[in-house]
């Protein structure tokens, strides 16, 4: 039977769902002595993006990696080591077309491309012996001061969305096309504040004049709106990991884990569509910086 990548990943992402627990936000739950948790990272330091997070992600927290960096039992063994006898590996995804000519009549060969799906195993090189030695690096442990952070003040301030601030509530208004959040010094936490503003700065990111996202939203609670919140709770833990902060479970996310549980079980593929929306949304705002080194804290 032909392993279907779409169901093994939404039936974890759902399993998690169902005890209350937040995939993308594992790692922080955990918490993290080793310091800053940041995107999964490919052997030679690019970070995964869209779903290959959220996987490597909850691998990580539910074996007890603190190192971020991740590799093909190939890519190790080009490195002169190799992954210890008895480990088990960790799926990762690929996304891609393939080409396939198909006959018209009166019209010759139409080529079509048809997307594909596969997966493969990677292993966290604290699995793998004989690395050189930088793999096995650890970083400091943090240990910031609670109060305002710069560069993320600077990457916010950079995309110059119409951020106001005043009230006790944090919502994007698509009509006034403005993010509102509450005073800075309302949060229990600099990420607290800083994650909040990365979740309305995705939704920020739909208005047509940007993104253009639309799920279809009507109404407060629909399957659009859940489909939308869902999108810039990933973006917010994309973000902040770019960004070397650590977020906090939202006040409201238990709200809405029933709605995001009836979404994805009823599309296997809703959970990877949000992820790519949220990467894309990302990929935005990091597209919105200067060229004058404000993101020198952030994973590429």
């Amino acid at each position: 039977m032909k392993n279907d990548v779409y169901s093994q990943v939404t039936d974890r992402i759902i399993a998690d769902l169902e005890k209350g627990k937040l995939t993308w936000l594992k790692p922080w739950n955990a918490g993290n002595v080793a310091g800053r948790i940041t995107r999964p990272l490919r052997h030679n330091g690019l970070g995964y993006c869209g779903i290959n997070v959220l996987l490597l992600w909850g691998a990580a927290m539910e074996a007890g990696y603190s190192s971020a960096c991740w590799m093909t039992f190939k890519q190790a063994l080009e490195l002169g080591a190799h992954v210890r006898k008895g480990e088990k590996g960790s799926m990762v995804v690929y996304a891609g077309t393939i080409s396939r000519a198909e006959d018209e009549e009166d019209v010759g060969e139409e080529v079509k491309q048809i997307p594909f799906l596969k997966s493969y195993t990677v292993f966290n090189v604290e699995q793998i012996e004989g690395l050189p030695e930088h793999y096995y690096l650890k970083p400091e442990p943090v240990t910031e001061p609670l109060e305002r952070i710069v560069h993320a003040d600077a990457f916010f301030a950079a995309t110059r969305a119409n951020i106001r601030h005043g009230g006790g509530q944090a919502y994007y208004s698509g009509s006034s096309d403005h993010v509102q959040m509450p005073c800075f010094e309302s949060f229990r936490s600099p990420e607290a504040y800083y994650a909040t503003l990365a979740h309305e700065l995705t939704h920020w990111t739909r208005h047509e004049t940007r993104l253009g996202r639309e799920f279809g939203r009507k109404k407060w609670g629909d399957e659009g709106y859940a489909r939308e919140e869902l999108v810039a709770e990933l973006g917010a833990a994309f973000l902040c990991a770019d960004l070397a902060l650590t977020p906090e479970p939202g006040a409201d996310h238990a709200a809405y884990i029933q709605s995001w549980l009836k979404v994805l079980k009823n599309d296997k593929r809703a959970i990877f569509s949000a992820a790519a929306h949220a990467q894309r949304a990302a990929d935005f705002l990091h597209g919105l910086q200067s060229s004058s080194g404000i993101e020198d804290g952030a994973v590429a």
